[in-house]
């Protein structure tokens, strides 16, 4: 019997859900417009389970990306997905926004570096290469000025993510032509990509219960660092 799960991406402003059976994705949504996630998600999910004739009761488990990324629109898709695992009882498959955006460049032969700007001149990123159809870690995810994550591409590399493009010019100035960049429209992680990491991870038992899923941050919040302070 085929596995569907809906799988929420909300950790960059353009965000996406998809519908999935297996590695075959039924629906996705996407939106990119100057609105919070919480203004339309709920409303999304529903529309994507009317049209697919499902409801929640019947899914088999709900992936989520967990970050890095936006720390508000993150805790928005958390907050959503374990409202629904809770009241469908169903278990949480988590997903990196990192691997995810690596998705988007599915079997190049080259290392793919993962890169989303984290404002504050910094950067997301992690270094992936292209094994049995899914990108896998060849680094830490981290958070560091692009310079010294850009240092330590030593050969030829992929570069995907809104990161990738704000810095292209110094990637370019410190690489040459060992920086190769994927296409504009490839850049943002989408839920599609998500989802299948989902599956991967239902398929290896790694389900969670709401109270064990957290946002990976990678840095201290803006209130954090000011309580800190």
């Amino acid at each position: 019997m085929a596995v569907s799960l809906l799988t929420i991406q909300t950790a960059v402003p353009a965000a996406s859900i998809a519908l999935s059976e297996d590695n075959r994705i039924l629906a996705e949504f996407s939106l990119a417009v100057r609105r919070t996630h919480a203004d339309w998600l709920v409303g999304a999910i529903d529309r994507l389970l009317a049209d697919a004739c499902l409801s929640v009761s019947q899914l088999d488990g709900l992936g989520v990306v967990i970050g890095p990324g936006s720390f508000t629109s993150l805790r928005v898709g958390l907050a959503t997905v374990k409202g629904l695992a809770l009241a469908a009882e169903l278990p949480i498959f988590v997903v990196s926004t990192l691997q995810t955006l690596a998705m988007q460049a599915p079997f190049v032969t080259l290392p793919v570096c993962a890169m989303l700007d984290a404002r504050k001149k910094e950067v997301y990123a992690c270094r992936y290469s292209w094994e049995h159809g899914r990108p896998r870690p060849l680094t830490m995810e981290k958070v560091g000025k692009p310079e010294s994550i850009v240092d330590e591409c030593n050969e030829p590399t992929l570069f995907v993510g809104d990161g990738a493009l704000v810095y292209r010019p110094l990637i370019v100035r410190q690489l040459g032509d060992r920086a190769h960049f994927a296409p504009d429209y490839l850049n943002l992680p989408r839920a599609a990509g998500a989802a299948l990491l989902a599956f991967d991870a239902w398929q290896r038992g790694e389900g969670k219960p709401p109270e064990q899923v957290l946002p990976v941050y990678l840095r201290a919040s803006e209130a954090e660092l000011n309580w800190q302070g």
